[in-house]
């Protein structure tokens, strides 16, 4: 039941101003400033068109929205239960809509609520109610819901969602520390087809996690999510190792997840996780390789060093999980986990920027930019040639090919013209790359030995199989593309191929 009282302002003009409990929404869009620079019109646009199927949700479950400023949307509800229902229906609708965009025009909104005392001004509400809302909302992730410890106490045995306890926050302006909760939504996190757990293989199976970043600048994510991915690719190449895809396991980054669990829902015996903090060029990284069958640290060490020493530190990490779980390498996979495709440090960190904003499925002239300046430093940076490839190729077939003030055909020449050049020393990356030439032109034999070298190169690589899968049924023998189409499935679990 609500509860309220009236206060009477002092003021001669006896305005009426209400106290009351309430149920607070607060939601605001993930790097909004950052997405109205790329695309003024299309954020715009879509902030509306969001606004008015959340406005529509508020009101069907009984709610009123208080304020739109902005990316921001404020509203309230006399009943907590209706504003978790909500927001989670929410989260779910707007997830179906961002999944029309690419993930760089994809607005994903956070949502806090909580339930407080606010104070109403006409169509207005202010409180400490209010505040910590919109603090809890900044701990959630994007497309995500975090809720307070008073709105737990009242949902917890009335709504059918699983949360998760985060810990007691320190918030701005507000005295005491806020408990905070996630609720679990029902895509948090990536399943196994049919909702079965993959069967460890006979193989030692590993997933690389994305690694924290300790540095004070969060502009280093991308440095951190580098020496992790790297690591990854260096372990994919050995034929004696099952590895998860990045895809998979970045997928439980900034996810407060057991580690058991995780390990069951992809499949692998070993979990490697760890840490960067990178200050000028000084770099430390943390690493620990855990058997999540048992929960058993196998080993946990500190490497410092300087970025000029950043490969000696990354295999010196790739040697000691080798030993670890005892695998024997073939003399070709000595080869390859020592050899490096660039002395230039400067280089090696444009090429990372390029590779996290390729992740990130950016395709603007940004992440072209960090491709070129890695090429420009270094002119036989075959992978950043390979990564300008990539990002010219998506460009074409995703139709954003005018956010590089280019026709189809022009994008499609500098990707072929880029692809030459990686082929030089190639990758899997660019062979799969250059077999997807030869598919389309439906060249089928040609791709299906191009696409063999990659596997031969990196048998651990899921869009390899994958696109073996589709050469060998476009070919004319389904038969023999089910076992590559199960090995990507195995080694993406989370991907929906």
């Amino acid at each position: 039941m609500t509860i309220a009282w009236v206060v009477w302002n002092m003021s001669n003009d006896n305005e009426k101003i209400t106290r009351k409990l309430r149920a607070i929404l607060n939601a605001d869009v993930k790097g909004y400033s950052l997405l109205m620079a790329d695309d003024e019109i299309h954020t715009i646009e879509t902030l509306k068109k969001y606004r008015s199927l959340m406005s529509g949700l508020i009101q069907q479950h009984s709610g009123r929205v208080v304020d739109n400023p902005g990316d921001n949307l404020l509203a309230e509800f006399s009943s907590a239960v209706d504003a978790v229902e909500c927001a989670v229906e929410v989260q779910k609708k707007l997830k179906k809509e961002n999944a029309k965009f690419v993930e760089d025009m994809q607005l994903q909104f956070r949502i806090g609520v909580n339930i407080g005392d606010v104070v109403q001004d006409g169509d207005r509400i202010y409180g400490e109610g209010v505040n910590i809302a919109a603090r809890i909302e900044g701990l959630a992730d994007p497309g995500g819901v975090c809720i307070s410890r008073s709105t737990y106490d009242q949902i917890k045995n009335k709504l059918q969602v699983d949360t998760e306890y985060l810990g007691e926050y320190e918030v701005k302006n507000i005295k005491d520390p806020v408990r905070v909760y996630r609720v679990l939504l029902d895509f948090d996190a990536p399943r196994a087809s049919g909702g079965k757990q993959p069967e460890l293989p006979d193989k030692p199976s590993i997933a690389v996690l994305p690694f924290t970043n300790m540095s004070d600048d969060p502009k280093q994510e991308y440095f951190s999510d580098g020496m992790a991915e790297d690591l990854m690719t260096d372990l994919s190449k050995i034929s004696g190792l099952l590895v998860i895809s990045r895809n998979s396991a970045f997928a439980y980054k900034g996810k407060s997840i057991n580690a058991k669990k995780i390990a069951e829902k992809l499949g692998v015996k070993y979990l490697l996780e760890g840490s960067v903090r990178k200050v000028g060029e000084q770099v430390r990284i943390n690493a620990q390789l855990i058997n999540a069958t048992t929960d058993q640290h196998l080993w946990a060490e500190r490497y410092d060093g300087k970025m000029g020493n950043i490969f000696s530190l990354q295999d010196k990490i790739t040697q000691k999980i080798v030993a670890a779980l005892e695998v024997k390498l073939a003399k070709a996979e000595q080869k390859q986990l020592v050899n490096r495709e660039t002395n230039n440090i400067v280089a090696y960190d444009s090429f990372l920027k390029g590779m996290d904003s390729l992740n990130r499925q950016n395709r603007s002239t940004k992440t072209l930019f960090h491709f070129e300046k890695a090429i420009k430093l270094d002119p036989n940076y075959t992978r950043a040639y390979a990564g300008l490839a990539r990002s010219y190729d998506d460009a074409s077939w995703l139709n954003l090919f005018g956010r590089l003030g280019l026709s189809f055909q022009e994008t499609r020449l500098w990707m072929r013209h880029y692809l030459q050049l990686a082929m030089k020393k190639p990758t899997a990356f660019a062979i799969v790359l250059n077999a997807k030439e030869k598919y389309y032109e439906r060249r089928y034999d040609e791709a299906i030995a191009e696409i063999g070298r990659a596997i031969t190169i990196d048998p651990n690589d899921a869009r390899s199989h994958w696109n073996m899968a589709r050469a060998l049924t476009s070919g004319g023998r389904p038969d023999k593309a089910i076992k590559y189409a199960e090995k990507a499935k195995r080694i993406d679990p989370g991907c929906l191929y």
